[in-house]
């Protein structure tokens, strides 16, 4: 697949906002991460898994666990379940969730989730906080191959029968991976920044950045522009990175 033009830009939702001669195209629906992004990370579940399962920090989970004889893979499985069980009690809403999902469902966005977590702490938090709010589909750990790969979006993107693979979406998260799956797939990415990650501000596969969730009503509102690359100076998107890392 050919990667899309950048920077990204999507038209306004608000059809107020439309101007005759306005050729961005039109954003089709979102994709979420969940641990840091939809709700407020949890990231000490790392090392206790890594500690389950006897694995350095260097060493990704799910390529760890993948790498196992058929018969050990469950059992491992099993130990990082059982830290995200008692993790997913403890979980909290990420700012400004709720304001930007009635705002999406106002506009009729559809919304999709892709994650490395198991199913119940998606589902724990999606019936906690979110429990009138439609997400489909639902991409977990199940699905191979994960993030960073792209396959994940790109089988949300299929099943919203859109014909240009991820173009019409955007990807929102806190990770690399998530950004970076993102990009592969052809979408926009939106990087949900703190303090662990404002390293990735300025990365190639980042195209915007906000502070918070609902800030992204206003700017899907009256139009997406993802981040000015070197040579690309006509549009302000430096100065949101700018304001959004001031943090």
């Amino acid at each position: 697949m050919t990667p899309p033009v950048r920077p990204r830009r999507f038209a306004p939702l608000n059809p107020a906002k439309k101007r005759d001669g306005d050729t961005r195209p039109v954003l089709k629906g979102i994709v979420f991460d969940v641990d840091g992004t939809l709700c407020l990370p949890q990231t000490y579940m790392f090392g206790e898994m890594r500690s389950a399962l006897g694995i350095d920090k260097g060493t990704d989970i799910l390529d760890h666990i993948y790498s196992l004889p058929d018969a050990a893979q469950e059992e491992a499985q099993e130990k990082v379940r059982e830290i995200e069980r008692n993790a997913m009690k403890k979980q909290k809403p990420q700012a400004g969730l709720v304001q930007l999902m009635d705002y999406l469902d106002s506009r009729g966005l559809k919304k999709g989730i892709c994650t490395r977590n198991f199913d119940a702490p998606v589902e724990h938090l999606l019936t906690t906080f979110l429990p009138s709010s439609k997400f489909h589909p639902i991409i977990t750990r199940e699905f191979r191959p994960p993030k960073p790969d792209p396959a994940g979006i790109l089988h949300i993107a299929k099943d919203w029968m859109h014909e240009d693979g991820g173009d019409s979406l955007i990807m929102v998260g806190d990770s690399i991976d998530d950004m970076t799956a993102g990009y592969r797939a052809g979408a926009a990415t939106v990087l949900l920044v703190n303090d662990v990650n404002k390293h990735l501000v300025e990365h190639q596969h980042t195209d915007l950045v906000v502070k918070q969730l609902d800030d992204l009503i206003e700017i899907l509102e009256n139009g997406f522009e993802g981040k000015v690359e070197a040579d690309q100076e006509d549009v302000n998107a430096k100065g949101l990175v700018r304001e959004a890392t001031n943090i």
